[in-house]
């Protein structure tokens, strides 16, 4: 496979997708496949809690008050720290669960196999390698932003110490803190998507083909994007860029259905309400069975919409990288477009 430009693997990119999601399309093949192209590419997004105070601010005297340190208990510290062990233990485990699931989608694309379970188990080691890869980036990441949180973090401690009892914060002290945070948290973002970007999409082939160490790896990809940094930097505004119109396409095609789905929700859950207004016993269990089932439904359909339309776009955006680099890491390329075979030797034919 020849090595194409950033801009002309957008094609080829869009094909292999059509031919491996619709070609045959099966509704079941479809969905299974959607939803670990959503899980591993990360389309999926995660609700965000948002609490409000109504207490405008003020302690609500329902809860335990902590004034310094010393009111904190022995006790609450040994949960807390129980609780963010746990969580630590969790996260890491699905993590690893996202990252066998990447290499065994990586396994379908390239092979072009619609099924999870033979990459699955192939690439467990070399999954394993690279997901512990990821986990010490992941740290020498946190390490940074920690070192660099550290000053700021000591001079808002300052202006919350100088604050004067009942009183307000010095904003201007307060913006001068926030301000120079702006850049470097805009570099920052920078730097984690570009090191995703190379881990995934550079790397990771590396590791499933040649179970090759992170050096190893490393340093073949660094010589590539050395040798053509204006394309790569093509690549990586692209890999962002066009997920991101197509998603924005796809809300604004679909706002109107969505709206009345969650309208015509709306309407019925408010009819059940209306209806069951004054209640009781049986009646109000029968109410409550059918507010969760119709909440359920809304779930069930959100979700399913979500595999749907985010499943090609998460698999197009992987076919992108697999089309670019695979022309310039042949062993990738010519598992996706394998070369014709050589023409036979054959003895001439006499006249």
């Amino acid at each position: 496979m020849r090595a194409i430009s950033a801009a002309d693997s957008v094609p080829p990119a869009i094909q292999r997708t059509r031919d491996f999601l619709f070609r045959p399309f099966r509704w079941g093949t479809y969905l299974k496949l959607g939803l670990v192209a959503v899980l591993t590419e990360g389309f999926n997004s995660t609700p965000r809690s948002q609490q409000t105070n109504n207490t405008g601010g003020h302690p609500s005297g329902h809860g335990p008050v902590i004034n310094s340190l010393g009111d904190i208990k022995p006790e609450w510290i040994a949960v807390a720290i129980a609780a963010v062990a746990l969580a630590i233990v969790i996260a890491l485990f699905i993590g690893w669960l996202i990252t066998r699931l990447r290499f065994a989608y990586f396994h379908c694309l390239v092979h072009n196999t619609r099924e999870i379970r033979p990459g699955w188990h192939l690439y467990r080691d070399r999954a394993a390698r690279f997901f512990w890869l990821n986990v010490v980036v992941g740290i020498c990441f946190f390490a940074v932003v920690v070192l660099i949180a550290l000053p700021f973090i000591s001079g808002f401690m300052r202006l919350f110490h100088n604050m004067p009892p009942g009183g307000h914060p010095d904003w201007m002290g307060v913006l001068s803190l926030v301000l120079p945070l702006i850049p470097i948290f805009v570099v920052l973002l920078i730097l984690v998507y570009l090191s995703d970007m190379i881990l995934r999409d550079f790397m990771l082939p590396h590791y499933a083909l040649e179970g090759a160490t992170a050096g190893e790896a490393w340093s073949q990809v660094w010589a590539r994007i050395t040798a053509e940094k204006a394309q790569f930097l093509a690549y990586a505004l692209l890999r962002l860029v066009l997920p991101s119109i197509a998603m924005i396409a796809l809300f604004i095609v679909l706002i109107l259905p969505g709206i009345f789905l969650v309208g015509s929700l709306g309407g019925i859950e408010y009819g059940i309400d209306a209806a069951f207004v004054d209640a009781t016993g049986a009646s109000k269990a029968i109410e409550f069975l059918l507010m969760g089932f119709f909440g359920l439904v809304g779930l069930g359909l959100g979700l399913l919409a979500s595999i749907c339309l985010a499943g090609p776009i998460a698999t197009a955006n992987r076919e992108y990288a697999l089309v670019f680099y695979g022309g310039r890491y042949q062993a990738m390329g010519n598992l996706l477009y394998p070369p014709p075979p050589a023409p036979e030797i054959g003895s001439t034919q006499t006249a």
